[in-house]
């Protein structure tokens, strides 16, 4: 907060929503800030990913409840999330992608939630299984950032890129 504040140096318009003490997950994060967020669908990325991924193609009125970008499985994470077919995202087992981070959401998604700590996922899995999740397959540059060593990967990756 203390170095972007209010956005407007940017061009852009911050507003926060505190966890607090209590850090809330995905879910929990996500439904506290919904006050925030409007009736329009909204995007959300992690914030310890990195991509060259040009969110302008993301559906501004996604079909059903969500539509998330799905990556190549890292390493660290060989097996992978959801499965991805005729663009509908599943929790089937067989060629698992893994979730980027990246996805639209409605504020439906979140009607049966209560305020306090909770993953996103089994929300997730609750609307796939009504085919409520749309997706598509990025080739692109991702990279998961989550360690100090993927950080420096990534930094060693975008000094070569640019020299």
């Amino acid at each position: 907060m203390q170095a972007l504040g209010d956005g407007s140096r940017y061009g852009a318009s911050i507003r926060y929503s505190a966890e607090g003490e209590h850090v809330l997950e995905t879910g929990g994060g996500i439904y506290r800030a919904l006050p925030l967020l409007g009736n329009d669908p909204f995007l959300v990325i992690n914030a310890d990913v990195w991509t060259d991924y040009h969110f302008q193609q993301l559906p501004q009125q996604p079909r059903g409840l969500a539509h998330l970008v799905l990556v190549d499985n890292p390493a660290h994470h060989a097996a992978g999330d959801f499965v991805l077919r005729a663009g509908q995202v599943s929790n089937e087992d067989d060629h698992r992608l893994t979730f980027s981070g990246i996805g639209v959401y409605r504020r439906e998604l979140f009607a049966p939630c209560k305020p306090g700590a909770f993953p996103l996922a089994p929300l997730l899995r609750e609307a796939m299984m009504r085919g409520e999740v749309s997706g598509e397959h990025y080739k692109g540059y991702w990279m998961d950032i989550g360690t100090p060593q993927r950080l420096q990967e990534l930094d060693q990756f975008l000094k070569t890129r640019h020299a």
